[in-house]
């Protein structure tokens, strides 16, 4: 570090990141003497909102925690609904949950690549320049996206805030024309898959190295867990799901109307670079060749790097939809597990009181969601955590470790690492669309 420089950056809100956020760096003389991530969001309340209501509606409400992940919170919601009355989902529904899953990930891993962190990296400030420049890469883009909302569109009605995932399984199942429908757009997929490999492939990320401890969820099983699992950590930590606060540990700060978390150290990772350094060895072959070609192989501790590892899970959750879509095919639907909640006597899932929590990997990371249940099927209490909110500890770590090391740099190219850095995270504090501009007072 440069012993005389005196920087501040006084970022008043973070933008093309969702949600509201602000930046503060003070370095004075060459001493790094604040480095934080105020999160001045408003809380929303989604937990106060879903008591009283019955589980069977629990789904619909915090569907609309986010627009981007509303599959994720509505899988982790029926999945702490079903846990809480001792309910097990078929073997075909499990199977369904993951397409959705995958289909999830693969469009916010989309939409993150491309209009969030290829604009820094082909060196303009946003993603409409590209439209000149780069026309082919955004029409593939938005291509890509369109059809995974086209395939969640036919699986659960619409992707955000779906309509036929229910506590018990779907309300609607696909048939015969939907699986074809569905594997004709996958595999036009995989043909934009592979320009897309090649463009990431050629980008180059900022080199930082900060080890922390990473978590997500690991199973005994061969398949990449998404959907199943307990809670693992980098270090060594094996916890059941309904040990998560072990786990999250949260305490407050100051600066932040969010939450902060800690495992074992002083901060954890969650997301696709925590899932990739876990679950390395179960990625599907395709999804691991990529991994090797990008420099993935565990352990991975360059932050930056997540969005290179979203790109092995878009491969990995790909290749997994059409096996998943090739086994109905071949196998076939049982259309008679088809729910009608609250109309078909035979059909309706039994209550009863009980405590349940659901763990879901969603595009940014390990998504928790807990219910309290009486008798009526009723929440009585909810707990909500989200990847991000696990994530902003650790981020202000890498900040602290990362300003001194560039300090030597000019203000634009602090300014465009310290953007990159939060930006690799992916963090969804709420639902924004643009990012942010730094300001530099210096004294």
């Amino acid at each position: 570090m440069s012993e005389k420089k005196t920087i501040r950056v006084n970022v008043g809100y973070l933008t093309r990141v969702e949600g509201h956020g602000n930046i503060v760096v003070n370095v004075k003389r060459g001493k790094l003497e604040e480095c934080r991530l105020d999160i001045v969001e408003s809380p929303r309340f989604f937990e106060g909102m879903l008591r009283g209501r019955s589980i069977f509606e629990a789904q619909h409400i915090t569907s609309r925690i986010c627009g981007i992940c509303a599959c994720g919170h509505t899988l982790a919601s029926i999945q702490a609904a079903e846990a809480a009355i001792g309910f097990i989902p078929s073997l075909q529904t499990r199977k369904l949950r993951n397409l959705l899953l995958d289909l999830e990930i693969l469009d916010s891993h989309i939409l993150h690549i491309y209009l969030l962190v290829a604009p820094d990296l082909l060196g303009v400030k946003s993603f409409v320049p590209l439209i000149k420049t780069h026309n082919d890469v955004v029409r593939r883009a938005l291509r890509m996206k369109k059809t995974c909302n086209d395939i969640c569109d036919i699986l659960v009605g619409r992707h955000v805030h779906p309509i036929t995932a229910i506590v018990g399984g779907f309300t609607k199942l696909p048939q015969e024309k939907d699986l074809d429908t569905m594997l004709g757009q996958l595999r036009r997929l995989q043909e934009d898959m592979g320009p897309t490999i090649e463009l990431a492939a050629s980008l180059k990320f900022p080199v930082f190295e900060r080890e922390t401890e990473y978590v997500a969820l690991v199973n005994n099983e061969e398949a990449y867990p998404l959907l199943e699992g307990e809670i693992g950590s980098s270090d060594g930590l094996r916890l059941k799901k309904e040990e998560y606060r072990s786990l999250t540990n949260e305490f407050v700060v100051p600066h932040s109307s969010a939450k902060h978390t800690k495992a074992g150290r002083a901060s954890y990772m969650v997301g696709a670079l925590a899932r990739l350094n876990l679950n390395y060895a179960k990625l599907l072959p395709r999804a691991k060749a990529l991994a090797d070609r990008l420099g993935l192989r565990p352990p991975v501790t360059n932050p930056f790097l997540n969005t290179a590892a979203q790109l092995v899970e878009c491969v990995q959750c790909l290749e997994d939809s059409v096996g998943i879509i090739e086994d109905f095919k071949t196998n076939g639907v049982n259309e008679d597990e088809a729910l009608v909640v609250g109309l078909n006597e035979n059909k309706r899932i039994p209550v009863k009181a009980g405590s349940g929590v659901g763990a879901v990997e969603v595009p940014r990371g390990i998504l928790f969601h807990h219910y309290e249940v009486d008798d009526q099927g009723r929440i009585v209490n909810a707990n909500c955590i989200i990847p991000t909110g696990q994530n902003l500890n650790n981020i202000e770590h890498d900040m602290r470790k990362l300003v001194p090391e560039i300090l030597d740099k000019s203000e634009q190219d602090i300014t465009l690492h310290l953007e990159m850095l939060v930006r690799a995270y992916d963090p969804c504090i709420s639902c924004s669309a643009h990012f942010l501009n730094v300001k530099f007072i210096t004294r």
